[in-house]
Parts: C-alpha cells; structure tokens; sequence
C-alpha cells in the first residue's frame, strides 16, 4: 500500500509540474503573439509616418516637378497599401523607399533644400522617419522569429498551444534609408 501510495503521490508531482510547464509556454506564446501586433502596430505608425513626412517633402516648391511627382505617387500607393497584408504592402514601401532614395541623393539635393527656409529640418525629419522605419521593421521580424522559433517545438505542435492562431510573418521590404551626410 505504501508502494502504491508513494508512486501515485509521484504521479501526482510529475502531473503537476508538467500542467505548470505547458501553463508557462501557452502564456509565453500568447505573450509573443501580443509582443507581434505590438510591433506590427509601431511598423505600421512607423511607415505611415515615413509617407506623410514624404508627401511634405513632395509638395515643396524647391523640388523639380519630376521629383515631386514620383514621391508624391510612391508615398500615395504606400498609403493605399497600408490597409494590406502580405507583398502588396511590402512592394509599395519598398518602392516608397527607392523612390525617396533617387531624390535625396540627386547631386545637389542637400544644397538647394537648405537654401529654403526649413530646408534642413524637413530633411533631418525625413531622415529620422526613415530610420524609425528600419528600426521597427527590425524589431517586428526579430519578435517573429523568436514566435516562430517558439512555436516549433514538438510539444507546442503536438499539444496545438497555438490554438487557432496564424504563423506569424515576417515584414521584408527594401528599408535601406537615403544617403543623408554622405554629401551626396
């Protein structure tokens, strides 16, 4: 009786720190799905940003016509595609980032916008727009990987702790920000 006794108390233990354990990762899965909107909601203010702050930069007078139009058009598509998910968003923040790298680093750019008034910080701004871009987008496929790593493992696929929830996705897109001090 003791024997049995001693086995179903161990059971017992071992049941016990299994349900903790599977209790700890279905919390941390879900804290890394919240951790994915979080970050994908910072990428999206962060790219809305990046498209206003470029279609200010287009309506200046200083800007050649060409330029204005070609900023002004990639800014507008990025901004119908921010209501998107998938290559659709994607292509056209990367377009908006082509886009904004071919005017910026026009010989001669950096000189005629600081002969304007606020010339400099438009430019300073957009700089920094760029690199909250770049910084969020890093951040967001950082957060997916490791939720994606996380939901690997054999126990969460094999006990489903993922539920109903979609594979998260990573967020690729040509972010490489404009020649700014390089004196283009």
């Amino acid at each position: 009786m003791a024997e049995w006794l001693s086995t179903a108390s161990t059971l017992v233990v071992v049941l016990i720190l299994a349900s903790f354990y599977v209790s700890w990762r279905t919390t941390r899965l879900d804290r890394l799905h919240t951790r994915i909107e979080t970050a994908y909601a910072a990428l999206d203010a962060a790219l809305l940003r990046r498209g206003a702050v470029v279609l200010e930069l287009a309506s200046r007078s200083e800007l050649e016509p060409a330029s204005a139009v070609l900023l002004a058009d990639a800014a507008g598509q990025a901004r119908r595609a921010s209501g998107l998910d998938g290559g659709s968003r994607e292509l056209a923040e990367s377009n908006l980032s082509r886009a904004l790298r071919a005017v910026v680093d026009q010989p001669g750019f950096r000189d005629a916008m600081s002969t304007e008034q606020d010339g400099d910080e438009l430019l300073a701004e957009v700089e920094a727009a760029a690199k909250r871009v770049y910084l969020a987008r890093r951040f967001h496929n950082d957060v997916v990987a490791r939720t994606r790593e996380a939901r690997a493992s054999r126990l969460v696929r094999a006990l489903r702790l993922t539920g109903h929830a979609r594979m998260p996705e990573f967020f690729e897109m040509d972010d490489e920000p404009p020649g700014f001090g390089s004196g283009v």
